[in-house]
């Protein structure tokens, strides 16, 4: 099984990945995931039947175009396409609509499953406390109890707040592109420890039935 993950950053795209590995080997041990990271969201484009614009790099300008490469390279062999992005500020279900719309308009003979993280990814390493404890023991639990799940409200501020506690407000401060390294390094120091089973995360919950059941199709077939 081959599965292909497209996700608007490298950060996010690690959490994902390691968590797909994980409820994928529930599964099966045959597969391979490749993680294709892109610089940002980017906007729908305007005309998506064409071929992207020459400087075109997020994820939502290229998307078409790649699902049309997928369905003509990988149409009927065993692959899953996940679709990872955050909800930011647009509504999570119209997102989610949208997304699966492109899906079957142009890769309809694919598996493909949408990740949707609300606010930020950021929000999926909240919900696995036990993670966050491995990778930084000295973590404000405080703080992170303070968080609703899946809450609009500045999701990777509250998880520096969490990490760094009274530094929190200086690195806040200093602006991208230094907070994307960090971002990353969180992620990537925390998505080791991060389990499925461990995370509370609704959004989440929703895309590991997703894949789920796209894996279960897949070896069925």
């Amino acid at each position: 099984m081959r599965v292909e993950i497209l996700s608007e950053d490298r950060s996010g795209g690690v959490v994902l990945q390691r968590l797909t590995n994980c409820i994928l080997k529930q599964y099966t041990s045959e597969f391979t995931s490749y993680l294709r990271p892109h610089r940002g969201c980017g906007y729908w484009p305007a005309h998506p039947d064409d071929k992207p614009e020459p400087l075109a790099a997020g994820l939502l300008e290229l998307l078409p175009a790649k699902l049309r490469a997928y369905d003509k390279v990988y149409a009927g062999t065993d692959i899953i396409v996940i679709v990872c992005i955050d909800s930011d500020e647009h509504d999570p279900e119209e997102l989610m609509s949208k997304l699966k719309d492109t899906c079957r308009r142009y890769a309809r003979d694919l598996s493909t499953v949408i990740a949707i993280s609300v606010e930020e990814m950021e929000s999926w390493i909240l919900a696995d406390k036990n993670a966050i404890l491995l990778a930084y023991p000295d973590a404000d639990l405080q703080r992170l109890s303070e968080y609703e799940q899946d809450s609009i409200c500045g999701t990777w501020e509250v998880l520096c707040d969490v990490l760094l506690r009274e530094q929190s407000h200086r690195i806040k401060k200093i602006g991208y592109p230094a907070i994307g390294q960090y971002k990353a390094t969180w992620a990537e120091k925390i998505s080791k420890y991060m389990l499925p089973g461990n995370n509370v995360s609704p959004s989440f919950k929703k895309f590991e039935l997703a894949l789920t059941g796209a894996v279960k199709k897949v070896l069925n077939a």
